[in-house]
């Protein structure tokens, strides 16, 4: 007999629900084509979804028609991209999750104190492009301790940093402890810039490691939570695997395992943990029994724009 364990609390987190409702409540009441500027979520089965809908997802302001209905991604967007919207006269909603909007009024509130801004944070991402494109002066965007070493600020210089939401607890500890060991005097806010759900489902799949002879991540690869998950998980030693969803699974590689532990990244709907696990039971002749371990009761929920507020 199989077991499949189910990490807690795993997919959808209060921001991805938000900013999916908000395409979907805008395609309601404006009517299709309603533009979204970058993905929505990083999950291509919630895009495809609103896409069938009448959402269309562009990569610049300059892709999108005059005077257009138009949705910031849950990732934030730069002060120029908001400033190009407003030249093309364009109607925006913008899903920005608040606790990136927050990291923005962090980043630039240091900067208005007049200390020079590192952020941490994988270079390219739209959240760190986003957080970036918030502070008139521009930020130092470090990715590695390694980069720490190349820095050329002076100790004695105000300095302050800021993290992408989205990145693994323990290796945003060890970046922080290394620009406070270069730069003792620097400000920030040690790793409670890493969302709530982000820390939840980190720890989660270490639990779900614990109990579980393969894990299984759903989320795509252009997702930072799904592919910090793979890699917490793998550190465990524990064989890790991340697929988009059941049709990326490649059974030859678990048919040896009892313990079968499944998450899912904050951008991942739950159907797909749904599909995955009737893959599961329709792929092997013995029974499988679903387990779900104990974790965080996320009870997060984050008000829509006063737009949708009927």
């Amino acid at each position: 007999m199989k077991r499949i364990i189910l990490a807690q609390p795993r997919g959808f987190c209060a921001g991805v629900h938000r900013a999916v409702d908000i395409v979907e409540r805008a395609i309601e009441k404006f009517g299709a084509p309603i533009y979204v500027r970058h993905e929505i979520v990083h999950n291509k089965h919630v895009v495809d979804r609103l896409t069938n809908k009448g959402a269309i997802f562009v990569d610049e302001i300059l892709d999108i028609p005059k005077k257009s209905n138009t949705i910031f991604s849950a990732h934030g967007v730069s002060a120029d991209v908001e400033s190009a919207a407003k030249d093309k006269l364009l109607t925006v909603v913008d899903a920005t999750c608040p606790l990136v909007k927050k990291v923005h009024i962090e980043a630039i509130r240091y900067y208005d104190q007049g200390y020079k801004i590192i952020l941490v944070g994988h270079k390219g991402h739209p959240e760190v492009e986003g957080t970036a494109g918030r502070v008139p002066g521009g930020v130092t965007v470090v990715e590695t301790v390694e980069q720490i070493g190349n820095l050329k600020f002076t100790k004695d210089e105000p300095l302050a940093y800021v993290t992408q939401t989205t990145l693994s607890v323990d290796d945003t500890k060890i970046i922080i402890d290394a620009l406070k060991d270069k730069y003792p005097s620097i400000q920030g806010p040690d790793t409670r810039d890493i969302c709530y759900a982000t820390q939840n489902r980190q720890k989660a799949v270490r639990d779900l490691a614990k109990c579980s002879d393969v894990v299984l991540v759903l989320g795509n690869n252009n997702s930072s939570n799904s592919v910090r998950l793979a890699e917490i998980s793998a550190l465990t030693g524990v064989p890790t695997y991340r697929i988009s969803d059941k049709d990326e699974i490649n059974l030859e590689l678990i048919k040896g395992f009892d313990v079968i532990g499944i998450t899912a990244g904050a951008s991942t709907p739950e159907v797909l943990v749904k599909d995955l696990i009737r893959f599961l039971r329709k792929s092997f002749s013995e029974k499988i029994t679903i387990e779900i371990l104990d974790g965080a009761e996320e009870k997060v929920n984050f008000k829509l724009p006063e737009l949708f507020s009927d």
